[in-house]
């Protein structure tokens, strides 16, 4: 598969962009004196909804499609299911390594960390905001190659992924600079830091660019978007809901699922 530099650079530009979403995260936490919870709660379970389905929907199908021209009927399926699950097991593996009190998405309210933080000692809290940025980095290459493959397969795809990661990008910035800025008082150290934590997501996408431009084939293809699928159903379901709830209630972030679907449905049948 041939693709010209148009297309390359509107799938970086737009994986660039998810991923620099952490700094939007890292400037609510200092300018907004309180958390919208039912604004953030809602817009977690869009961009959940609009990952889910279009995983499902879009992107297992155009894998499992690629598949079977490549291996048959058979075997094309069987191909893909098994990808599904193997970006699954990647990414929840990812996940396991990340020890689960400095986990990027283990994320409180911004206007009551100062007070339960302040009564660590700035050490601890340096400690656990640079650990933060370093398994947001881990968190986001994987997305960053999904967002990109999922922009070169399809430029409108690619930007419904490209919102859904950067939506759910913000919290992951307020859970890196939060601890930066309270251990050291600089909020430039810490909107820095939570900046650069997001730079993996185009590494993602280098990566990414020069696996398809130099092995890409049907079957590879196949199987990298079949992967990508698992791993954004992964992260939403682990990641993103369980984040929205305890943001907010449990009906609005699932009215804000409903609503990623049928957005995510429209814009899928507007564009076909």
């Amino acid at each position: 598969m041939a693709y010209d530099a148009g297309t390359v650079l509107f799938a970086f530009s737009l994986t660039l962009m998810a991923g620099l979403s952490t700094g939007i995260g890292s400037a609510l936490a200092f300018f907004a004196k309180t958390t919208n919870t039912r604004f953030l709660t809602a817009s977690l379970g869009f961009s959940a909804g609009v990952m889910i389905y279009v995983s499902l929907v879009e992107i297992f199908v155009k894998a499992r499609e690629s598949l079977e021209a490549a291996l048959g009927p058979v075997q094309g399926y069987l191909m893909t299911t098994l990808a599904f699950f193997s970006g699954i097991v990647l990414i929840a593996a990812i996940d396991f390594l990340v020890p689960s009190f400095e986990n990027p998405h283990e994320v409180r309210d911004v206007e009551d960390i100062p007070d339960q933080d302040l009564k660590i000692n700035k050490k601890n809290l340096h400690r656990m905001g640079m650990f933060s940025a370093l398994a947001i980095a881990i968190h986001n290459f994987p997305e960053g190659i999904a967002t990109f493959v999922g922009a070169l397969a399809d430029p409108a795809l690619g930007l419904s992924i490209a919102v859904a990661v950067a939506i759910h990008n913000i919290p992951e910035g307020i859970a890196v600079s939060v601890p930066i800025f309270y251990a050291t008082g600089s909020r430039k150290k810490a909107f820095s830091l939570s900046f650069l934590s997001g730079l993996a997501e185009p590494a993602g996408a280098v990566i990414g660019y020069f696996l398809v431009l130099r092995y890409i084939t049907d079957t590879l293809f196949g199987v990298m978007f079949a992967a990508v699928a698992g791993i954004m159903v992964f992260i939403s379901l682990d990641e993103l809901l369980p984040t929205a709830e305890k943001y907010g209630e449990h009906h609005i972030a699932m009215y804000g699922v409903v609503a990623g679907m049928a957005v995510m449905a429209a814009s899928l049948v507007l564009f076909a």
